[in-house]
């Protein structure tokens, strides 16, 4: 079961922001009662009676090394609300919308090759253009996997691997090498090996051609300087609930513009403000250059307001969706629905 915290900034004049944090033990290592209890009792209770355009200072209030998820979600609330005083969106407070759409790709479980195939084939009639597959573990099956789908897919599908930190180095480099003289045409091949093995990934890195990606690697903006410093990375995985938000994704953005990496938004869960944070984030990001991965889209319907329930969602248009241009987030989550799935 999926669950979120709904976190919301109630002002004195009424208006209110609101944001979302998605809770998960396994990758981020915080439950939701966690989550729910850090924002209430520790973080929340932080901000009271502040200034909201005081951003930077109370983001600096809460900004506790762990509790990234909560973070995240007062941090998205907090800039819904600002964008809400002002009417403008949030990618106009963070740097300028430059996008109107943005590239949706999808994350295929790992399985035979032939079900992985279909699984993308499926994608593809409800518009989708671009993959990610789960691989990691074994070097020859990966690559079969790969050369599976994009025989499927064709030329012209965007394709990308996660290998989950399954890999020693050597079999990464295994990987990649089988890929490339396959002709699978992979755009990079994301956390080969463990989280703390910089210099093996780096060392993955200097022998493939396969651009390589840090997710686990990459959580704050110390981590992002660790990586450029061994130059174990070609491209910095950023999600909201590992940087605590749209204010620590900047930052670690500008980290990878000024040491010449790219970025990639990886998928969040979500009842579909996140979906919209992201939006904001790569229309307004000049690093992000790459489709978004937006995975959580195929997982359960979102709880937002019409119309903005059937633009982001799946079948999308040209592999795209559009980035809200109202105020704050740009969406409204229907109340009455929401009320429906609250614990």
């Amino acid at each position: 079961m999926l669950e979120y915290n709904v976190v919301r900034i109630e002002t004195d004049t009424g208006l209110v922001g609101v944001g979302e944090a998605q809770a998960d033990i396994g990758f981020f290592g915080e439950t939701v009662e966690e989550v729910g209890s850090s924002v209430e009792d520790y973080l929340g209770p932080q901000l009271l009676g502040k200034d909201p355009f005081e951003r930077e200072y109370l983001l600096g209030l809460i900004d506790y090394r762990g509790n990234s998820c909560a973070r995240a979600g007062l941090d998205m609330a907090l800039h819904d609300l600002i964008g809400k005083v002002l009417g403008v969106p949030v990618g106009t407070l963070i740097g300028g919308l430059h996008k109107v759409r943005v590239a949706v790709a999808i994350e295929i479980a790992g399985g035979p090759p032939d079900e992985m195939a279909r699984e993308c084939l499926a994608f593809m009639e409800k518009g989708v253009r671009a993959f990610k597959p789960k691989i990691g573990g074994d070097p020859d099956k990966d690559a079969d996997r790969l050369r599976a789908i994009r025989e499927a897919v064709g030329p012209e599908v965007s394709l990308r691997a996660d290998a989950n930190q399954g890999y020693n180095p050597k079999e990464a480099i295994r990987l990649c090498r089988l890929a490339e003289r396959a002709g699978v045409g992979l755009e990079l091949l994301e956390q080969p090996v463990p989280a703390w093995d910089l210099d093996g990934m780096a060392f993955v890195r200097r022998a493939v051609d396969t651009p390589i990606e840090a997710d686990e690697s990459c959580y704050s903006v110390q981590d992002a300087m660790q990586i450029v410093r061994h130059e174990a990375a070609d491209v910095l995985n950023i999600k909201l609930g590992k940087a605590g938000g749209l204010y620590g994704a900047k930052k670690i953005a500008a980290i990878a513009e000024v040491a010449g990496l790219r970025c990639v938004l990886g998928t969040a869960f979500g009842l579909g403000l996140e979906v919209a944070a992201k939006l904001q984030l790569a229309s307004s990001t000049m690093a992000v250059v790459d489709a978004v991965e937006f995975t959580e889209l195929g997982l359960h319907p979102n709880l937002l307001a019409s119309p903005h329930d059937k633009l982001l969602s799946l079948p999308v248009t040209d592999g795209t969706l559009p980035v809200p241009d109202g105020p704050g987030l740009g969406v409204l989550l229907d109340e009455q629905v929401l009320a429906q799935y609250r614990l």
